[in-house]
């Protein structure tokens, strides 16, 4: 392989999350941080170039959109997505939850009801609550080892609601949605008038032999009442730029949000904002296709694992995504035990379930975004603890 994901990196010393709020978090330092959900591996060489390239002008003023950023996004969901957006769909947003706060702000009113699918990504519900809306709960159901929508509540649940966050692909449990779902679950809004706001941050990373497919592109009714959020964050290693976009293809609701946008005066970006992602989109299909084959082989590594090693602990195998939501149901334990036995049994730093939605109680979001090596001493870790508890 051209890239080196391999290599370990120490993070110590950086004010890196991941690692620094171990301490914070679980109130020592001998953990594995395998939680916060970025990746372990160098940002791309390009990306840092035209970081360094920016650098060598010593004024870091006040910076525009160039004309790059906007062909850039719009070459590479061609290419990738066969989604056809020009310059005046893509609105910057600093982050996607941030365009989520936005967006919700900008279509909805408090009191508000906004429909999630548990267990999700959990500032979908924080930023909800936060912002003074109620939450409506629309359970997805596990089922041979993959997640569905409850199709038959979600379409009664929709009458009631004003917005629907959608999490595709979704996170934690790594689904990659269907044509078939999306196109209901876009016919459903339509005729409830619910506005889908859908987060497809990890779509770049969806695994071979799966194929991601934007929600905006299934049908002109989802075309017509829905913003897409994405960004270069995930799949390019680089969340700490905070540059993330909306594509908004109905001229209607676009002129809203850009005009709440504006009001609120986020959308002007930052130094970094643009030509990174540039670069990304521009330079980086083959570090992504590398690092897509590597997180897949650590996925494999991690099923297999298991299997062998600690058979009552099972991994909900992504479909996208370097994060494995890990069913640890069969071993019995209260949410408390659960914690307590990956925090002081195996040493492992990971997120609890339960933050996703009292859907995820019994399980454990595993970051698998790191070298192999890493990886496998985390699990040697794992399968230590599993043996000395004797679970069989």
């Amino acid at each position: 392989m051209k890239y080196n994901f391999d290599e370990i990196i120490d993070r110590s010393g950086t004010d890196a999350l991941k690692v620094e709020g171990v301490k914070s978090n679980w109130g020592r330092e001998d953990l594995m941080p395998m939680w916060v959900a970025d990746m372990d591996f160098r940002t791309p060489p390009f990306i840092m170039e035209a970081i360094r390239k920016r650098c060598e002008h010593e004024i870091l003023g006040y910076t525009c959109k160039s004309p790059d950023y906007f062909s850039s996004i719009e070459q590479w969901l061609e290419k990738r997505y066969q989604w056809t957006v020009n310059e005046k769909m893509i609105q910057f947003t600093p982050g996607v939850v941030a365009g989520l706060a936005l967006a919700i702000n900008c279509f909805s009113n408090p009191g508000d009801k906004v429909l999630i699918q548990t267990p999700v990504y959990h500032p979908f519900f924080l930023v909800t609550e936060k912002n003074e809306r109620e939450v409506v709960y629309n359970p997805l159901i596990l089922e041979d080892g993959q997640y569905r929508m409850n199709m038959e509540e979600f379409r009664e649940l929709a009458k009631d609601c004003k917005i629907f966050i959608l999490c595709n692909p979704h996170n934690p449990g790594g689904r990659v949605w269907s044509k078939e779902e999306l196109s209901e679950v876009a016919e459903i809004c339509y005729e409830n008038n619910v506005l889908v706001l859908s987060d497809e941050i990890h779509a770049d990373l969806t695994l071979p032999g799966f194929q991601h497919i934007p929600f905006a592109t299934v049908s002109e009714k989802a075309q017509m009442n829905s913003l897409t959020f994405m960004a270069t964050s995930k799949a390019f290693n680089m969340p700490g730029l905070s540059s993330s976009y909306s594509i908004i293809e109905n001229e209607t609701l676009r002129r809203a949000f850009i005009s709440y946008v504006n009001r609120m005066e986020v959308g002007g970006g930052h130094l970094f904002a643009f030509q990174t992602v540039a670069a990304a989109y521009t330079e980086g299909a083959d570090w992504l296709s590398q690092l897509v084959a590597y997180i897949k082989e650590n996925v494999d590594y991690l099923d297999e694992f298991l299997k062998k090693n600690t058979p009552k602990i099972k991994a909900i195998r992504p479909q996208a995504s370097y994060l494995v939501f890990l069913d640890c149901r069969e071993l019995g334990l209260s949410q408390e035990k659960l914690i307590k036995f990956f925090v002081d049994d195996a040493h492992l730093a990971l997120n609890q379930g339960a933050m996703f939605g009292k859907e995820g109680a019994g399980f454990m979001r595993l970051n698998i975004g790191c070298p192999k090596s890493i990886l496998q001493k985390a699990l040697n870790n794992l399968k230590n603890a599993y043996d000395e508890q004797n679970y069989i």
